[in-house]
Protein backbone atom coordinates (compact mmCIF):
# COMPACT_ATOMS: atom_id res chain seq x y z
CA UNK A 1 0.00 0.00 0.00
CA UNK A 2 1.35 3.46 -0.84
CA UNK A 3 1.87 5.97 1.93
CA UNK A 4 0.86 9.61 1.91
CA UNK A 5 3.58 12.23 2.27
CA UNK A 6 4.61 12.88 5.84
CA UNK A 7 4.33 16.64 6.55
CA UNK A 8 7.04 16.46 9.25
CA UNK A 9 9.82 17.85 7.05
CA UNK A 10 7.82 19.61 4.32
CA UNK A 11 9.21 23.13 3.68
CA UNK A 12 11.83 22.61 6.41
CA UNK A 13 15.18 24.37 6.28
CA UNK A 14 17.70 22.14 4.48
CA UNK A 15 21.46 22.52 4.76
CA UNK A 16 23.42 20.81 1.99
CA UNK A 17 27.07 20.08 2.70
CA UNK A 18 28.88 20.50 -0.60
CA UNK A 19 27.89 22.49 -3.70
CA UNK A 20 29.32 20.46 -6.58
CA UNK A 21 27.32 19.25 -9.56
CA UNK A 22 25.52 16.41 -7.74
CA UNK A 23 24.80 18.59 -4.71
CA UNK A 24 23.52 21.24 -7.09
CA UNK A 25 21.13 18.75 -8.68
CA UNK A 26 19.76 18.12 -5.19
CA UNK A 27 19.53 21.86 -4.49
CA UNK A 28 17.75 22.47 -7.79
CA UNK A 29 15.11 19.82 -7.08
CA UNK A 30 14.53 21.09 -3.52
CA UNK A 31 14.51 24.80 -4.40
CA UNK A 32 12.04 24.19 -7.22
CA UNK A 33 9.88 22.35 -4.66
CA UNK A 34 9.86 25.32 -2.28
CA UNK A 35 12.42 24.32 0.34
CA UNK A 36 14.56 27.00 2.01
CA UNK A 37 18.21 26.06 1.44
CA UNK A 38 21.74 26.74 2.60
CA UNK A 39 24.79 25.20 0.95
CA UNK A 40 28.32 25.01 2.38
CA UNK A 41 31.62 24.68 0.54
CA UNK A 42 35.40 24.73 0.80
CA UNK A 43 37.35 28.00 0.45
CA UNK A 44 38.60 26.66 -2.93
CA UNK A 45 35.96 24.17 -4.13
CA UNK A 46 37.24 21.21 -6.15
CA UNK A 47 34.57 21.65 -8.79
CA UNK A 48 34.88 20.13 -12.24
CA UNK A 49 31.44 20.76 -13.75
CA UNK A 50 31.60 24.41 -12.73
CA UNK A 51 28.93 25.58 -15.18
CA UNK A 52 26.28 23.57 -13.31
CA UNK A 53 27.61 23.83 -9.74
CA UNK A 54 26.27 26.38 -7.29
CA UNK A 55 29.67 26.21 -5.56
CA UNK A 56 31.03 28.33 -8.42
CA UNK A 57 29.58 31.27 -6.46
CA UNK A 58 32.55 30.91 -4.09
CA UNK A 59 34.80 31.99 -6.96
CA UNK A 60 32.55 34.41 -8.82
CA UNK A 61 30.37 35.79 -6.02
CA UNK A 62 27.21 34.73 -7.81
CA UNK A 63 26.28 32.07 -10.36
CA UNK A 64 23.09 30.91 -12.06
CA UNK A 65 22.23 27.32 -13.00
CA UNK A 66 19.07 26.67 -15.00
CA UNK A 67 17.38 29.83 -13.78
CA UNK A 68 18.31 29.51 -10.10
CA UNK A 69 20.93 31.86 -8.68
CA UNK A 70 23.35 31.13 -5.86
CA UNK A 71 25.30 33.78 -3.98
CA UNK A 72 28.34 33.57 -1.74
CA UNK A 73 27.63 34.75 1.81
CA UNK A 74 30.03 35.40 4.67
CA UNK A 75 28.14 34.40 7.81
CA UNK A 76 25.60 31.76 8.93
CA UNK A 77 23.26 34.61 9.85
CA UNK A 78 23.34 35.97 6.30
CA UNK A 79 22.81 32.45 4.97
CA UNK A 80 19.79 31.97 7.23
CA UNK A 81 18.26 35.23 6.06
CA UNK A 82 18.63 34.32 2.37
CA UNK A 83 17.61 30.67 2.72
CA UNK A 84 13.91 31.25 2.07
CA UNK A 85 14.43 33.70 -0.80
CA UNK A 86 14.86 33.02 -4.50
CA UNK A 87 18.64 33.02 -3.93
CA UNK A 88 20.58 29.99 -2.65
CA UNK A 89 23.21 31.15 -0.15
CA UNK A 90 26.59 29.40 -0.40
CA UNK A 91 28.65 29.68 2.77
CA UNK A 92 32.37 28.95 2.94
CA UNK A 93 32.30 26.55 5.87
CA UNK A 94 34.52 23.49 5.35
CA UNK A 95 33.68 22.01 8.76
CA UNK A 96 29.95 22.79 8.41
CA UNK A 97 29.87 24.51 11.80
CA UNK A 98 26.76 26.32 10.55
CA UNK A 99 24.78 23.14 11.24
CA UNK A 100 24.95 23.84 14.98
CA UNK A 101 24.29 27.56 14.48
CA UNK A 102 21.31 27.59 12.11
CA UNK A 103 19.84 24.26 13.31
CA UNK A 104 18.34 22.99 10.02
CA UNK A 105 15.61 20.37 10.13
CA UNK A 106 17.37 18.45 7.35
CA UNK A 107 21.07 17.97 6.64
CA UNK A 108 22.19 16.46 3.32
CA UNK A 109 25.81 15.33 3.06
CA UNK A 110 26.57 15.81 -0.63
CA UNK A 111 30.33 16.19 -0.32
CA UNK A 112 30.92 12.97 -2.30
CA UNK A 113 34.16 12.19 -0.48
CA UNK A 114 33.34 8.44 -0.57
CA UNK A 115 33.98 8.45 3.20
CA UNK A 116 32.16 10.12 6.07
CA UNK A 117 34.05 13.34 6.82
CA UNK A 118 32.07 14.20 9.96
CA UNK A 119 28.33 13.85 9.43
CA UNK A 120 26.38 12.39 12.35
CA UNK A 121 22.86 11.04 12.61
CA UNK A 122 22.13 13.54 15.39
CA UNK A 123 23.11 16.59 13.30
CA UNK A 124 19.44 17.20 12.47
CA UNK A 125 16.03 15.52 12.84
CA UNK A 126 16.60 14.09 9.34
CA UNK A 127 20.07 13.39 7.93
CA UNK A 128 20.48 12.16 4.36
CA UNK A 129 23.80 11.20 2.74
CA UNK A 130 24.79 10.62 -0.88
CA UNK A 131 26.65 7.53 -1.99
CA UNK A 132 29.20 5.25 -0.29
CA UNK A 133 30.93 5.91 3.01
CA UNK A 134 27.85 5.91 5.24
CA UNK A 135 25.68 3.38 7.03
CA UNK A 136 21.97 4.16 7.21
CA UNK A 137 20.73 4.00 10.79
CA UNK A 138 24.21 4.69 12.11
CA UNK A 139 25.65 7.77 10.35
CA UNK A 140 22.43 9.03 8.82
CA UNK A 141 18.77 8.18 8.46
CA UNK A 142 18.85 7.53 4.73
CA UNK A 143 21.33 7.18 1.87
CA UNK A 144 20.74 7.98 -1.80
CA UNK A 145 22.34 5.59 -4.29
CA UNK A 146 24.71 7.49 -6.60
CA UNK A 147 26.08 4.70 -8.78
CA UNK A 148 24.78 4.70 -12.35
CA UNK A 149 22.51 1.78 -13.10
CA UNK A 150 19.22 0.29 -12.01
CA UNK A 151 19.40 1.62 -8.42
CA UNK A 152 20.49 5.19 -9.15
CA UNK A 153 18.49 7.62 -7.02
CA UNK A 154 16.94 4.97 -4.78
CA UNK A 155 16.58 5.68 -1.05
CA UNK A 156 18.43 3.23 1.21
CA UNK A 157 17.15 3.04 4.80
CA UNK A 158 19.25 0.10 5.97
CA UNK A 159 22.87 -0.68 5.26
CA UNK A 160 25.04 1.10 2.71
CA UNK A 161 25.11 2.32 -0.86
CA UNK A 162 27.02 0.32 -3.45
CA UNK A 163 30.80 0.58 -2.86
CA UNK A 164 33.00 2.97 -4.79
CA UNK A 165 34.51 1.21 -7.82
CA UNK A 166 36.95 4.09 -8.47
CA UNK A 167 35.89 3.88 -12.13
CA UNK A 168 33.60 6.53 -13.66
CA UNK A 169 30.22 5.32 -14.79
CA UNK A 170 29.71 4.34 -18.40
CA UNK A 171 28.55 7.12 -20.73
CA UNK A 172 28.09 6.05 -24.35
CA UNK A 173 30.52 3.19 -23.84
CA UNK A 174 33.25 5.28 -22.21
CA UNK A 175 34.40 5.23 -18.58
CA UNK A 176 37.84 6.39 -17.40
CA UNK A 177 38.68 7.84 -20.82
CA UNK A 178 36.20 10.67 -20.37
CA UNK A 179 38.01 11.98 -17.29
CA UNK A 180 41.05 14.26 -17.59
CA UNK A 181 43.70 13.88 -14.89
CA UNK A 182 46.71 15.99 -13.96
CA UNK A 183 49.99 14.79 -15.48
CA UNK A 184 51.97 16.74 -12.88
CA UNK A 185 51.67 18.88 -9.77
CA UNK A 186 50.72 22.51 -10.23
CA UNK A 187 47.85 24.71 -11.38
CA UNK A 188 45.70 24.11 -14.44
CA UNK A 189 45.75 26.78 -17.13
CA UNK A 190 42.77 26.32 -19.39
CA UNK A 191 43.18 26.72 -23.13
CA UNK A 192 39.74 25.45 -24.09
CA UNK A 193 36.60 26.63 -22.30
CA UNK A 194 33.75 24.65 -20.80
CA UNK A 195 31.29 24.08 -23.62
CA UNK A 196 33.90 23.94 -26.37
CA UNK A 197 33.68 21.06 -28.81
CA UNK A 198 37.15 19.54 -29.06
CA UNK A 199 38.77 17.67 -31.90
CA UNK A 200 40.90 14.63 -31.09
CA UNK A 201 44.33 15.77 -29.92
CA UNK A 202 43.24 19.38 -29.38
CA UNK A 203 44.93 21.16 -26.49
CA UNK A 204 42.59 21.46 -23.51
CA UNK A 205 44.88 22.86 -20.82
CA UNK A 206 48.42 22.92 -19.48
CA UNK A 207 50.06 22.33 -16.12
CA UNK A 208 53.41 24.07 -16.15
CA UNK A 209 54.93 22.74 -19.41
CA UNK A 210 52.74 19.63 -19.54
CA UNK A 211 50.02 19.52 -22.20
CA UNK A 212 46.59 17.99 -21.67
CA UNK A 213 44.94 17.00 -24.94
CA UNK A 214 41.52 15.65 -25.86
CA UNK A 215 41.72 11.87 -26.39
CA UNK A 216 38.71 11.95 -28.71
CA UNK A 217 36.41 14.47 -30.39
CA UNK A 218 34.26 15.33 -27.38
CA UNK A 219 32.67 18.33 -25.67
CA UNK A 220 34.48 19.80 -22.66
CA UNK A 221 31.92 19.47 -19.87
CA UNK A 222 34.07 20.60 -16.96
CA UNK A 223 37.47 21.98 -15.97
CA UNK A 224 38.82 22.72 -12.51
CA UNK A 225 39.36 26.34 -11.44
CA UNK A 226 42.91 27.60 -12.12
CA UNK A 227 43.40 28.66 -8.48
CA UNK A 228 43.17 25.07 -7.19
CA UNK A 229 46.55 23.36 -6.65
CA UNK A 230 46.46 19.83 -8.04
CA UNK A 231 48.70 16.79 -7.77
CA UNK A 232 49.57 14.11 -10.30
CA UNK A 233 46.55 11.94 -11.08
CA UNK A 234 44.04 14.41 -9.67
CA UNK A 235 40.80 14.74 -11.65
CA UNK A 236 40.87 18.09 -13.43
CA UNK A 237 38.39 17.80 -16.30
CA UNK A 238 35.38 16.02 -17.70
CA UNK A 239 34.59 15.23 -21.33
CA UNK A 240 31.17 14.35 -22.72
CA UNK A 241 31.35 11.66 -25.43
CA UNK A 242 27.80 12.48 -26.53
CA UNK A 243 29.17 15.72 -27.95
CA UNK A 244 26.06 17.75 -27.07
CA UNK A 245 27.33 21.15 -25.93
CA UNK A 246 23.99 21.93 -24.24
CA UNK A 247 24.74 19.14 -21.75
CA UNK A 248 27.69 21.19 -20.48
CA UNK A 249 25.31 23.84 -19.15
CA UNK A 250 22.44 21.76 -17.82
CA UNK A 251 22.15 19.55 -14.75
CA UNK A 252 22.87 15.91 -15.54
CA UNK A 253 20.38 13.06 -15.51
CA UNK A 254 22.39 11.53 -12.66
CA UNK A 255 22.23 14.67 -10.51
CA UNK A 256 18.50 15.05 -11.08
CA UNK A 257 17.86 11.40 -10.20
CA UNK A 258 19.80 11.80 -6.96
CA UNK A 259 17.95 15.04 -6.25
CA UNK A 260 14.69 13.19 -6.70
CA UNK A 261 15.83 10.60 -4.17
CA UNK A 262 16.60 13.28 -1.60
CA UNK A 263 13.21 14.92 -2.23
CA UNK A 264 11.51 11.55 -1.68
CA UNK A 265 13.41 10.95 1.56
CA UNK A 266 12.40 14.35 2.90
CA UNK A 267 8.75 14.20 1.91
CA UNK A 268 8.37 10.62 3.12
CA UNK A 269 9.83 11.67 6.46
CA UNK A 270 9.79 8.03 7.52
CA UNK A 271 12.99 7.42 9.45
CA UNK A 272 12.43 3.69 9.57
CA UNK A 273 11.91 3.37 5.83
CA UNK A 274 9.00 1.82 3.92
Amino acid sequence: MSKTANPLFKNSLVLIKGAGDLASGVAYRLKRSGFPLIMTELPAPLLIRRAVAFGEAVYSGETTVEGITARRVDTPEEARQLAGSAIIPVLVDPAAVAVAQVKPQVVVDAIMAKVNTGTGINDAPLVVALGPGFTAGQDCHAIIETKRGHSLGRVVYKGQAEPNTKTPGVVKGHTAGRVLRAPANGHVTGVAKIGDYLEQGQLVATINSHKIQAPFAWALRGLIHPSVPVTTGFKIGDLDPRGNVDHCFTISDKALAIGGGVLEAILAGNLAGP
